[in-house]
């Protein structure tokens, strides 16, 4: 098709219009991240964390990017000031190639926080419910709610997965089913009969969101092939985790075309050419993903081993992460925590007496034994608590972590 100079010139002012509205609404709505939500729970006094402090409060990865990705990183340092697009498709057919694909299937982001906030934009609304599992992650549900739409928190069942059967019935108009897959906080899956009976069960018109960022952890199955069959969904992707990129900002969008497009039109930016790089690097590296889930399951095994040892109770999980049982408010047990240098968190309401522990190296789960021995052989840790969401947090967009 061709298009003259005066079509492209009205193409091109439709577009920034189209585009400009978007970004009013995104501009309205903030991107709250894990990294963000972590941070809001320490004190003021908590923000300077010592360098040697032990920080198991973010679902991080402290092993940080393979070897292959900052060897990419470094390379890169004199071409930050180009574009470089082509790092970018070069990302994408990798993990096109690695997984089969299609190249038109796949969105890239700067992690997986602004395409969860961009799929609630697109298909919730006052009269489109977001459907969520309690506890889950909360971004969504804060996206939901500055999108006027409202929120159905839907209990996990007793195994700890999401309760699909009262999802796909909490509201005949939804719009989103959220499914963290693992789940976070818990760290527990949802079987792939589950995935298929919310599919197969799901409102007319809405789509299943399935969030995939810790699913390298686990023995789970993935849910790529149901967006190669061109169902309702959209798989999210991130190398914040397993891949230890969370501070370089990498992640994906999986899904139809139009459904991308849908989500694509409330933001689109170049890609950090370092990050895609580094995650192209990580892709590439086939060793990374069975030993790094070979290092956290050891690590996660023998902390478990000694909780049991200690008649601690806590949530069985497949990820980086777990659910304590703490016996008292789970707020005062990580302001004890921090002033014995070690930050956990966070707390989910329905779990008011639970605090989510990240699984660290083993030096620092040897840490987090000392401190949260002492901690719960006191006999009370009453007027230590964590304060509310920070306004900064509320009022403010962030649009650039996941």
């Amino acid at each position: 098709m061709l298009v003259d100079a005066a079509n492209l010139s009205e193409l091109s002012r439709r577009s920034f219009l189209r585009f400009a509205a978007a970004a009013s609404a995104v501009a309205a709505v903030p991107i709250l991240t894990e990294a963000h939500l972590a941070h809001a729970q320490r004190r003021k006094s908590m923000w300077d964390i010592p360098h040697d402090a032990v920080r198991i409060d973010a679902n991080e990865n402290p092993l940080g990017p393979c070897s292959g990705a900052c060897a990419s990183i470094s390379s890169l340092i004199p071409e930050g000031g180009r574009y470089d697009y082509d790092l970018t498709e070069k990302f994408v057919n990798t993990f096109c190639a690695i997984e089969g694909l299609k190249a038109e299937y796949v969105l890239p982001y700067a992690g997986s926080s602004e395409p969860l906030h961009y799929t609630v934009l697109a298909f919730t609304s006052k009269d489109k419910p977001y459907v969520t599992a309690d506890p889950g992650y909360e971004a969504g549900m804060r996206a939901a709610t500055l999108n006027s739409a409202k929120v159905i928190k839907v209990p996990l069942t007793a195994t700890h997965s999401h309760d699909v059967k009262a999802m796909a019935a909490a509201d005949p108009n939804a719009g989103v089913l959220y499914i963290c897959n693992p789940n976070n906080p818990t760290g527990t899956t949802t079987s792939r009969a589950e995935i298929e009976y919310a599919l197969a069960n799901k409102p007319k018109g809405s789509v299943l969101l399935i969030d995939e960022a810790y699913i390298h952890f686990s023995d789970t199955t993935p849910s790529l092939d149901l967006v190669k069959a061109d169902k309702d969904v959209i798989v999210l992707r991130t190398f914040s985790k397993v891949y230890g990129m969370a501070g370089v900002r990498c992640g994906l969008a999986i899904a139809r075309p139009d459904l991308l497009d849908k989500i694509q039109y409330y933001g689109m930016n170049s890609m950090p050419i370092m990050a895609v790089a580094a995650a192209t690097a990580s892709l590439q590296d086939k060793d990374i993903v069975p030993l790094r889930k070979k290092i956290n399951t050891d690590i996660r095994t023998e902390t478990f081993e000694w909780l049991t040892a200690n008649n601690y109770s806590f949530i069985p999980s497949e990820t980086n992460c777990f659910m304590l049982q703490t016996n008292r408010p789970g707020k005062e047990v990580m302001a004890a925590m921090a002033k014995r240098n070690v930050y956990i968190g966070r707390v989910w309401p329905i779990m008011p007496t639970y605090v989510r522990i990240t699984v660290g190296t083993r030096s620092e789960m040897q840490k987090f034994q000392v401190a949260f021995k002492e901690v719960m052989s006191t006999s009370s840790t009453a007027g230590l608590d964590m304060p509310p969401l920070p306004r900064c947090l509320r009022d403010n967009p962030f649009t650039h972590l996941s």
